[in-house]
């Protein structure tokens, strides 16, 4: 197969083996700041109920969910609200367990890994950590 020099036949994630569309594709921004905005929240909440809103104490509630809900269950809330699971890059499609999903989450914590993207849309968070973020 050739690539067509107009890149019509490139898509984020193709070059990692991702399909351009469907179940294992990369999440597209609009669903990560959806899923990353449904978290945030839930951590205020529990901020709010628990720590007087502090946003330090929000800020750790939110990274502790990162962590222990994608380590274990492969997604945070607002992933699985929206279709979305985190994967290993390699191997392909399992899920991160506890190492990556803790340099992920930390990473995450810090925003700016967040903010910064390469060409696959894909967080300096989840490249340094190996991790994929898909649509189920």
């Amino acid at each position: 197969m050739t690539l067509d020099p107009s890149g019509d036949d490139d898509w984020p994630g193709r070059r990692l083996g991702a399909p351009p569309t469907g179940a294992g594709s990369l999440a597209r921004v609009g669903r990560r700041l959806a899923a990353i905005a449904v978290d945030w929240a839930a951590s205020m909440l529990v901020s709010a109920a628990f720590f007087d809103g502090d946003p330090w104490a929000t800020l750790a509630v939110f990274t502790v969910e990162q962590v222990l809900l994608v380590a274990t269950l492969g997604a945070g809330f607002g992933h699985r609200l929206l279709g979305l699971r985190v994967v290993l890059l390699a191997p392909p499609g399992r899920p991160p367990g506890w190492g990556p999903a803790l340099v992920r989450g930390l990473l995450l914590g810090l925003a700016l890994p967040a903010l910064i993207w390469d060409r696959d849309s894909r967080g300096l968070h989840d490249r340094f950590a190996g991790t994929l973020l898909v649509r189920r």
